[in-house]
């Protein structure tokens, strides 16, 4: 049996888009239906069988397709929401009990205001539910911002950091502790194996892989070829890492070991 191709993958990055539930025109943009059983469909022939929701910016702060979706896709998925400032701790107790583990900050095409203010909102997160920081942006952005953003209990950089000028601020963000998520290989500006390996030496801890799907203003779509580049790229063992182990102890906060698929033939 080839173990590699066997690896049951975790999923730490995909949206749902349910026309049931509110979307809203994001710089002009509403994205096509991209319903749970659509999602289900796609991967699992790719041996996904768990994984992270993910709020766009299309979702603005509504809940109800989230709940909804991790209702329908079980307790194997969590979700990575958008919030109010405003937010009350009960309501972040209310939606961690259903299954969410993180707070989503677009500053590539959301309305922060401030990094003060996704640091504040940030930290009450974690003391209130326990949930991590998700920041989508081009990472060089963040490079004034290092010192106050390593001071949070666990950040997570989506997308590779977008460029290849970010990528320096990744590995300082790294030495922090921060994650960061293999995903979106279609919609990134760099040298993604040079990425990838940089980023595993630096800690083979920090990778989480992410399908993306179904990538929504990509220039390229998620393809199943992007999994083969993560195995090819790092190797079988690290490999297990960034598309098992790294992102179910991130979300599921305990230990787990690489899990192969038993051969049924």
């Amino acid at each position: 049996m080839n173990t590699a191709a066997n690896i049951e993958i975790f999923d730490s990055h995909c949206h749902i888009i349910d026309p049931h539930y509110p979307i809203i025109s994001n710089q002009g943009y509403i994205p096509p239906a991209f319903t749970v059983e659509q999602y289900i469909s796609e991967v699992k022939p790719l041996n996904v069988v768990s994984g992270a929701i993910v709020s766009g910016s299309f979702h603005g702060f509504d809940q109800s397709y989230l709940r909804a979706s991790l209702k329908m896709l079980g307790s194997s998925y969590v979700g990575v929401t958008q919030v109010s400032q405003h937010i009350t701790d009960k309501e972040i107790l209310d939606l961690s009990i259903e299954g969410v583990r993180a707070l989503r900050f677009n500053l590539f095409r959301g309305d922060i205001d401030s990094v003060d203010e996704i640091i504040d909102l940030a930290i009450r997160a974690h003391a209130v539910g326990g949930w991590h920081a998700e920041i989508y942006a081009e990472a060089d952005a963040l490079g004034p911002y290092i010192g106050k953003l390593s001071k949070l209990p666990q950040i997570v950089i989506d997308h590779l950091g977008m460029t290849e000028a970010g990528l320096p601020v990744i590995l300082d963000l790294i030495d922090a502790g921060a994650r960061v998520k293999a995903t979106g290989f279609g919609r990134v500006n760099m040298n993604i194996p040079r990425a990838l390996e940089r980023i595993a030496v630096r800690n083979e801890n920090a990778l989480i892989f992410g399908t993306d799907l179904p990538s929504t203003r990509a220039k390229r779509p998620f393809n199943s070829s992007d999994i083969q580049l993560v195995k090819d790229v790092l190797g079988y063992q690290l490999a297990c890492k960034v598309l098992w182990s790294n992102a179910f102890n991130l979300y599921f906060a305990e230990s787990h070991s690489c899990k192969i698929k038993r051969d049924e033939n």
